[in-house]
């Protein structure tokens, strides 16, 4: 009953049907979510992997040469589970390496761990491979993440079948976004983990600051003006004697950044909770 009261009329091309299902919407057939869910169902079609992928300037990748020890502080940094790894550079992809990879040799000799053991093959894609076929294949092949390439031959980035879900049914928060809680974390004596969603009243009231929030709310707005684009992990900024440091981005928004204050500034107090 539902369907033929949605496609009553017979919408003959991609604009009326988006009328229809709007329509459906103002008369209750459906609600926001199903209606932005049927939108993205069909925006995918629409869409090239280059439209939706990470730009290899924001991959977060290892090195095959690396040491358990630095891999661990990398994947508890960015709360990732898969990473590309390379070798001279990020046009040079080895595998992917998935962090629960990495449980047994941390109940062993971290001296046997080598990256090459746990190396996984790694997918690449075109940039303009349509979003749909890319799901699908994600799909049939039981795989998440693909190298994106250029007309080139050289790497432009990378892409989930995350980045496509949430083009369905939205943000999708990971395992990241469910542990930090907290707006701001001690690191040490003077530098601080620092949500970038953590207003700008409540970082001055922290942090004994003035910062002004009349043209931006959070600390990551601040950051992002500041640099007058979107900067990518690693990227820092010094404002009024403050480093901020982008610890964790994604394509989309910084997600938490390091603040190192003044040396000459006294440590904040955090609360217990």
């Amino acid at each position: 009953l539902l369907l033929n009261q949605l496609f009553h009329g017979e919408p003959k091309n991609r604009d009326e049907l988006l009328e229809l299902i709007r329509d459906s919407e103002q008369k209750d057939l459906i609600d926001e979510d199903t209606r932005d869910m049927i939108e993205g169902v069909m925006d995918i079609a629409q869409q090239r992997v280059r439209d939706i992928m990470i730009p290899r300037s924001q991959m977060v990748t290892l090195k095959r040469d690396q040491t358990l020890d630095s891999c661990l502080d990398i994947i508890v940094d960015t709360a990732h589970s898969r990473f590309p790894v390379i070798s001279e550079d990020k046009d040079h992809v080895e595998g992917i390496l998935m962090a629960k990879d990495l449980l047994p040799f941390m109940r062993s000799d971290a001296e046997a761990f080598s990256i090459e053991k746990v190396l996984r093959p790694v997918v690449v894609v075109p940039e303009s491979k349509r979003v749909d076929r890319m799901l699908k294949e994600f799909r049939s092949q039981r795989y998440h993440m693909a190298i994106v390439i250029d007309e080139f031959g050289g790497v432009a980035g990378l892409v989930t079948i995350e980045d496509i879900l949430e083009l369905i049914v939205g943000e999708i928060e990971d395992e990241y976004d469910d542990v930090e809680d907290a707006d701001v974390r001690q690191l040490n004596r003077h530098t601080y983990t620092v949500r970038a969603l953590m207003s700008i009243d409540d970082f001055n009231q922290q942090f004994d600051t003035n910062f002004s929030d009349d043209e931006v709310d959070t600390v990551g707005g601040l950051v992002m003006q500041s640099f007058g684009h979107l900067p990518a992990r690693g990227e820092s900024i010094t404002i009024d004697g403050y480093q901020f440091k982008v610890a964790v981005a994604d394509r989309r928004r910084i997600i938490q950044v390091h603040v190192r204050i003044p040396e000459d500034a006294s440590p904040i107090t955090l609360s217990d909770d």
